[in-house]
């Protein structure tokens, strides 16, 4: 039997849902981080490199290894949104801070984080995060010609 979760505070959209999200990676804290997730059975994470984690157990567990090194000092940028009734889909670029011998580094993460409207509110149902580069930081996009 799986134990209720209780919202973020203040949780009236995916994009609140995001920075509770971020701001859970950042401070570590596994509970606030899963209470972001929908309560499903079907909600699935991969992360740079990884294998496909399906279920709140298994993404918790992979939390909770990651959390046991540290917080993961992530910050979302470049938000790219497209929303439909209920559901939002948001391609982010993730900054993260790591720190080496030589001092701090910034490495880049492409994400792709999937929310959905459930019962309890705006949850997170898909994060998929892929490698990327500073060359990231410039978006590609089919421009439309316009002659003068």
């Amino acid at each position: 039997m799986r134990k209720p979760k209780s919202p973020p505070v203040d949780t009236i959209s995916a994009d609140d849902i995001e920075r509770a999200f971020y701001e859970a990676l950042q401070s570590g804290d596994i509970d606030k981080l899963m209470a972001c997730w929908a309560d499903e059975d079907d909600i699935v994470c991969v992360h740079p490199g990884g294998p496909r984690l399906l279920g709140a157990g298994t993404i918790r567990a992979a939390f909770d290894a990651m959390f046991a090194h540290g917080s993961i000092q992530a910050r979302a940028e470049k938000i790219y949104r497209v929303e439909a009734l209920g559901s939002s889909v948001h391609s982010v670029l993730e900054r993260i801070e790591v720190v080496t011998e030589e001092g701090p580094r910034h490495a880049y993460v492409i994400a792709t984080n999937v929310y959905q409207k459930t019962p309890q509110g705006w949850r997170m149902v898909a994060h998929h995060t892929s490698p990327g580069t500073p060359h990231e930081m410039q978006e590609v996009a089919d421009m439309p010609t316009v002659l003068h």
